[in-house]
């Protein structure tokens, strides 16, 4: 681990900064330390050697430990076939190879890449969990039609920058925890059934008996559980999804 690349993440067990608890289920997990991670890969044209592949307790990825030409050391998500020794170059004129970074009109179409920037500059924002791929299916004019992990097929500008391959650890999904005390050493409490809550907690709550919810599956907070759509179909990006996911 690269201490200067790191500081200590406070825990927050799922409460806003008013204390109150905005997501359950969360607390009590060991210390951590986060990695400062480069998701912009701005330093165009400047090779680095990949020094090391290392586990992170923040995300289901690996990271890949860089260090560049000039001497300055970064993390980066791993890709699937990076290894240690390996170089990596972040650019438009970049090798179509893993681990490098490059606009998406220099991809070819059916390429596998990761690490995606919505709006050019910004920095990565889709496809970073473990196994992760998305493919370049075409161009349209300005814009790249890009299908994503959920199947469904973006317009993102063509000049952001996507990185070459799938996201490593693809096996992460297969991993059986193997006890509760893993699940809370990861800092995810317990989750109790609706049913077998009183009906003021839950609207499933209540009842003689081990009675079923005699009602449609709903939260606790009474929205619906099964599975209706939530986007806002007003959102400013809903002009972006050419195809839905499924």
């Amino acid at each position: 681990m690269e201490k200067r690349l790191t500081w200590t993440l406070p825990k927050r067990s799922g409460r806003n900064a008013t204390g109150v608890v905005t997501t359950r289920h969360q607390g009590a997990r060991e210390k951590r330390r986060y990695r400062e991670i480069d998701w912009k890969r701005n330093k165009r044209g400047i090779s680095a050697r990949v020094v090391a592949i290392e586990y992170d307790p923040n995300r289901t990825a690996d990271l890949v430990l860089v260090q560049y030409v000039d001497g300055e050391r970064r993390y980066i998500l791993a890709p699937e076939t990076l290894r240690v020794g390996q170089k990596i170059v972040s650019g438009e004129s970049a090798p179509l190879t893993a681990g490098n970074a490059l606009p998406l009109k220099a991809i070819p179409v059916g390429t596998m890449i990761h690490c995606l920037e919505l709006a050019v500059g910004q920095g990565a924002k889709l496809v970073r969990g473990a196994g992760g791929a998305a493919v370049i299916q075409g161009f349209e004019g300005e814009w790249a039609l890009v299908k994503l992990p959920s199947g469904e097929i973006r317009r993102i500008g063509s000049g952001a920058y996507a990185t070459i391959g799938q996201v490593g650890n693809p096996d992460w999904k297969n991993i059986n925890l193997g006890k509760a005390g893993r699940k809370r050493h990861m800092g995810i409490r317990p989750t109790v059934r609706g049913t077998a809550q009183n009906p003021r907690s839950h609207p499933h709550g209540g009842g003689e008996g081990r009675s079923g919810e005699g009602m449609h599956p709903k939260t606790p907070w009474g929205k619906s559980a099964r599975g209706n759509r939530t986007r806002n179909k007003s959102k400013y990006s809903h002009k972006m999804i050419v195809q839905r996911r499924k």
